[in-house]
């Protein structure tokens, strides 16, 4: 299979859809690798890199999407780029279309088969794409807060973990997932005071026997998420419903109740955002501020690490993007992972989620497929 690696555009993103690594095993597995020059900036790689790899280096965007069967990303298609795509043509990338009615619409438009990373599942109902850069956003929740916490950056003038003498800050973290536990273990690395809610009792429990007493667990419900926002220096979203858009868990009302100069990071900005007054930003104006409380919500927060993440990221898209790459649509009918990763092919939605999040018909996978 001709395989294409365009350069991310959208702003401040500087992962990449394969690593040079990466390239090596599709090239060696008998597929050929286009690369669009630069591609590999972000992370340090230069064109020479990509090449001893065994790939070829096309000239711009235009040529790669024209001459490959394949495209393999990192973040969304922006709309040159959903423009480009072509019936009959993989694209293997984060979607995250429940919230991104233009992008589904493109997608539907250019007949193109879809397959979501956020979607794809594993043998044990994990998202095992989604996980790597839920490490990542997670962790570097904690990093933003603590810089946004700061009085230039408009924040209280706190220390997310003290001094002896003056009491740490408190951090909220709703949703126990995989965001939850990694901005957990960061933020009581530091010294800060944890609260995890979740509505999973199971869930609960492996937090408090994970974090040995270290973090407060909290069953979520409405009253306790009002009661923990308010108490809290920092609020961390890590709420997900896997392709669908997350539920709006704090409402602009419940702002007032919290301290001025608190700090929100919404981690599910990818999926609409689980807090009413979240909207995306970028790193290059990561924060805004709604009745005295930062936001920050930046829809690609792995961006910025890309050479952490990219690596990370490859670990994971690697063993799928080669069965796509090796099988093409048979890979998607005949593994039940990748299929759950289908959210688009041939102009019609095939992932439940996002079906109904923008109101739009379902057609079932497998009966997409077969079509």
């Amino acid at each position: 299979m001709r395989v294409g690696v365009p350069r991310e555009i959208k702003t401040h993103e500087y992962r990449v859809g394969l690593t040079p690594s990466s390239v090596k095993e599709y090239v060696v597995a008998g597929h050929s690798v286009l690369v669009e020059t630069g591609a590999g900036g972000g992370i340090g790689a230069d064109d020479a890199e990509y090449v001893a790899a065994g790939a070829k280096i096309a000239p711009n965007a235009a040529e790669v999407f024209a001459a490959s069967d394949m495209i393999v990303k990192v973040k969304e298609p922006q709309p040159d780029e959903w423009r480009r795509l072509r019936r009959d043509q993989l694209l293997f990338t984060y979607l995250h279309l429940a919230s991104d009615p233009a992008q589904t619409q493109g997608l539907i438009e250019s007949g193109c088969t879809a397959i979501a990373y956020e979607t794809v599942t594993d043998a044990h109902g994990g998202l095992p794409l989604l996980v790597p850069m839920s490490e990542v956003a997670g962790r570097l929740s904690i990093e933003a807060a603590a810089f946004a916490l700061r009085r230039h950056a408009g924040g209280r003038g706190l220390l997310l973990g003290g001094v002896p003498g003056v009491p740490a800050a408190k951090v909220a973290v709703i949703g126990g997932g995989v965001v939850g536990a990694n901005a957990a273990r960061m933020a009581v690395g530091l010294g800060a005071e944890v609260t995890i809610l979740d509505r999973s009792l199971p869930r609960l429990r492996e937090l408090d026997l994970l974090f040995a007493g270290r973090v407060r667990t909290r069953y979520s419900t409405g009253d306790a998420v009002a009661q923990e926002i308010a108490g809290a220096d920092v609020v961390i979203g890590a709420v997900l419903v896997p392709g669908a858009l997350a539920p709006k868990l704090v409402r602009r009302a419940q702002l007032s109740t919290m301290k001025k100069g608190a700090v929100i990071v919404d981690v599910a900005i990818d999926q609409g955002g689980c807090f009413e007054t979240s909207k995306p930003t970028t790193h290059a104006d990561p924060t805004y501020v709604v009745d005295g409380v930062i936001h920050y919500c930046v829809a690609n927060m792995p961006g910025a690490v890309p050479l952490t993440s990219s690596h990370a990221l490859n670990n994971a898209t690697l063993p799928f993007g080669l069965m796509l790459a090796a099988r093409g649509l048979p890979a998607i009918v005949e593994n039940p992972h990748l299929r759950a990763g289908l959210n688009v092919h041939r102009g019609r939605i095939t992932h439940p989620g996002v079906a109904t999040s923008l109101g739009l018909p379902l057609v079932e996978a497998v009966a997409a497929l077969a079509a």
